[in-house]
């Protein structure tokens, strides 16, 4: 049986919470043991990933709800909410670790340095593997289900991935002797992770604030309304985000002398092929108008 999308997007869900569960055990554990403070502060930032899951489980689980009386529309705009509050907290991931690397910057000369064990540098390698893993599981599971949430916790996997990257690069420099090497690839870290954050909020805005679909989709509308022989011209074509949906609001002009019958015949056929046709379509509405007589022109 053909899984739904929100089966696919909890399943994925459920699936990466285990996994941050035990990597973040893996590294407080290992932090402690082999005196790695990058490290365990690493596993903070691996657990806030399973609040974040969390987040997008229960926005998936809202956006999934059928229309009632009070969202007689849906409530597919509830994934928009979770993506925005994940974005807020991938912006706030990144500022932290920027904040971290620029007193580390500021004070490094001066710090005590505790030279970490090489088991910390092996967990940083096995942590960086299993993150972008996880990134391009979740990454794929948001491309089936075009969720906004799903790929905002993907990118918050991959925030994970570069922080360890960063704890990585710390305690190799610190048994290097250079432990410099760790605030300034925290600094290159934050700002990645900062634009990444802005990218999903902004997205998130535009589908909260019925922006226009992508021009690749209106141009696929447009050939699929024409393919119609009954259908003279456009007069207008309407598209507008909702969430991970699309509505569409069309105007096409037909032979003027069809019967009202006839008429509606043409709006349902066109109507019917691209809900049909498109799956990211929600809703689509057809006036039809008469087109000009050939014999007047």
């Amino acid at each position: 049986m053909k899984k739904t999308a929100t089966q696919i997007a909890i399943k994925a869900s459920i699936t990466t919470i285990i996994s941050d569960a035990a990597l973040s055990l893996l590294k407080l554990l290992t932090g402690i043991f082999a005196r790695s403070s990058a490290l365990i502060s690493d596993s903070i930032h691996t657990l806030s990933d399973v609040l974040s899951t969390v987040i997008v489980i229960i926005g998936v689980k809202l956006a999934a709800r059928g229309p009632d009386k009070e969202h007689p529309y849906g409530h597919e705009r509830f994934e928009c909410v979770a993506a925005i509050i994940l974005a807020t907290i991938l912006f706030m991931t990144g500022a932290g670790i920027g904040w971290t690397a620029i007193q580390n910057v500021s004070t490094t000369p001066s710090i005590d340095l505790t030279i970490p064990e090489l088991p910390a540098l092996i967990v940083a390698i096995v942590s960086i593997i299993v993150k972008e893993s996880m990134y391009w599981y979740k990454r794929s599971a948001a491309k089936k289900t075009n969720s906004s949430a799903l790929m905002a916790d993907a990118w918050h996997h991959r925030s994970d991935a570069l922080s360890s990257i960063g704890s990585f690069a710390g305690i190799l420099g610190a048994r290097l002797g250079f432990p410099i090497l760790d605030p300034l690839a925290g600094l290159v870290i934050c700002l990645f992770i900062l634009k990444v954050a802005l990218d999903i909020f902004k997205d998130a805005i535009g589908k909260m604030t019925d922006r226009s679909a992508p021009k690749k989709l209106e141009v696929q509308i447009r050939q699929l309304i024409l393919s119609h022989k009954s259908v003279v011209s456009i007069d207008l074509l309407k598209t507008r985000l909702f969430a991970d949906r699309v509505y569409v609001d069309v105007e096409i002009s037909i032979d003027g002398t069809k019967t009202l019958d006839q008429a509606h015949a043409v709006a349902k056929k066109v109507h019917d092929a691209i809900e049909n046709k498109i799956p990211q379509v929600k809703h689509c509405n057809i006036h039809t108008n008469p087109a000009p007589s050939k014999t007047n022109t």
